[in-house]
């Protein structure tokens, strides 16, 4: 593949702040850090924000925040600097119009209404793809394309290729989207006597029904997938398998294992599915990894303050064993660690018309309540036992009262293991609970 005369691969992400960073920008972005570090490169960001209409300074803080929350550094650019600074396009307008210029001067460019046009020479213009193999087009059917607008605005052609060139950038890894950009790309290396990069398209990121992935598709900004309580090294390792395989079937990969495999011959030429279903098994299996301490520290940094876990190091080590199971998201623990620390502040209306609307109900959840006073030890054998003793006693079906103990401790009608969570809540709370629910029932017995 081409490189520089220094030999060291160097890659850039470069995106355009009409946006936040997007899952497809993000697996670029990825597929190109990967790329530099295992082969010793440097990676570079630079910022396309010559569109002055639409792009936006915050747009550029959600990129460098979505970035740094995967974990993906950069060698030169914003916030960093480097030796090829600046790294804003809206910075580097007057090398653009030196560059049109140029082309102009030579006769490879001409004036129209004020704007400035490459002219595209008879023949082919061909390119090697990593991932397709060659790729040829006919030069017939490329117009005579805008390099500079008539308000002075280079066009994309001309200034990722100017900028590429200027920063040495030896591999360029982007979206299938492009192949068609690349031949007028192409033709202006030649036109400025450079050696073009080499190329690798990566196939589109599409949702499960096999359009492109968009907003109706969910979440598209990276941050947004930390706000749903996803893990950075599970999306990291996530997003690395769409469109990429590692030639086995390992697919729980850490960064630094990534980086050990990752090459451009494993890109695959077929499309991508962005499949939730996949991403939430990731995340749960990584999730499963942490230890007490870790996954404690993440859940706080998401809602600082808000479950006291350091409180009882043993006891939260069962609450949190017992959850373990069935959190697939951070935002899952949020979710069913509430009822360990609030009582239920309603009642699931289904569940109480459900299971909980026969008459004298109220009075059976008293009546265990009275029995889970005395019972000892206050265990989950002795409570169990307790609770199918006195729907025995009482003519009742156990499923009954386990689905108003439930309701009762939770508020809802799923949780957890019911007998378990008694025994975590312990035997105060669990009294209080069945009191609050038995004296809902009997002062309106329709809620």
């Amino acid at each position: 593949m081409t490189v520089n005369n220094s030999g060291v691969p160097r890659l850039r992400f470069a995106p355009s702040p009409t946006g936040y960073l997007h899952v497809g920008g993000a697996r670029t972005a990825l597929f190109n850090w990967l790329y530099a570090r295992r082969h010793g490169g440097v990676f570079v960001l630079r910022i396309e924000d010559t569109d002055v209409e639409r792009s936006q300074a915050e747009m550029v803080t959600g990129i460098l925040d979505g970035l740094r929350w995967l974990g993906i550094d950069w060698d030169e650019g914003p916030e960093i600097g480097g030796p090829h600074a600046p790294y804003y396009q809206s910075q580097r307008l007057d090398r653009y119009r030196a560059a049109a210029r140029q082309l102009l001067d030579s006769g490879q460019a001409f004036e129209d209404g004020g704007a400035i046009r490459f002219k595209v020479p008879p023949g082919k213009t061909s390119f090697a793809d990593s991932v397709h193999g060659p790729i040829e087009f006919d030069n017939e059917h490329i117009e005579s394309f805008v390099i500079l607008r008539s308000d002075t605005h280079p066009t994309y052609h001309l200034s990722v290729v100017v900028d590429d060139i200027d920063m040495a950038i030896t591999h360029v890894v982007r979206g299938d989207d492009h192949i068609s950009n690349t031949p007028k790309q192409v033709l202006l290396y030649q036109a400025f006597g450079k050696t073009p990069p080499a190329f690798a398209h990566v196939p589109l990121i599409m949702g499960a029904d096999k359009q492109r992935l968009s907003k109706r598709h969910g979440a598209t900004s990276v941050m947004e997938y930390e706000t749903l309580g996803y893990l950075p090294e599970a999306m990291v390792n996530f997003l690395a398998l769409l469109g990429w395989g590692t030639g086995s079937n390992d697919e729980l990969l850490t960064k630094d294992e990534l980086i050990q495999r990752f090459d451009l011959d494993g890109i695959s030429g077929g499309n991508a599915v962005f499949n939730t279903e996949k991403l939430d098994w990731f995340n749960h299996q990584y999730l499963l990894k942490l230890t007490d301490n870790e996954l404690t520290s993440r859940l706080q940094a998401q809602r600082p303050g808000a479950w006291d876990l350091g409180k009882d190091a043993a006891w939260s080590a069962r609450v949190l064993a017992l959850l373990r199971p069935r959190c697939k998201r951070l935002t899952d623990y949020r979710d069913q660690l509430a009822p360990f620390f609030v009582d239920p502040a309603s009642y699931d209306a289904d569940g109480v018309k459900k299971h909980l609307s026969a008459p004298g109900m109220a009075a059976h959840l008293a009546a265990l309540k009275d029995a889970y006073a005395t019972v000892a030890p206050f265990d989950e054998a002795s409570t169990e036992q307790a609770l199918r003793a006195l729907a025995d006693a009482r003519g009742l079906k156990a499923a009954a009262l386990i689905h108003g103990t439930r309701l009762a401790m939770t508020g809802r009608m799923v949780s957890p293991g019911i007998f378990e969570m008694l025994v975590l809540l312990g035997r105060d709370r669990v009294l209080s609970r069945l009191d609050a629910l038995a004296t809902h029932l009997a002062n309106d017995p329709t809620s």
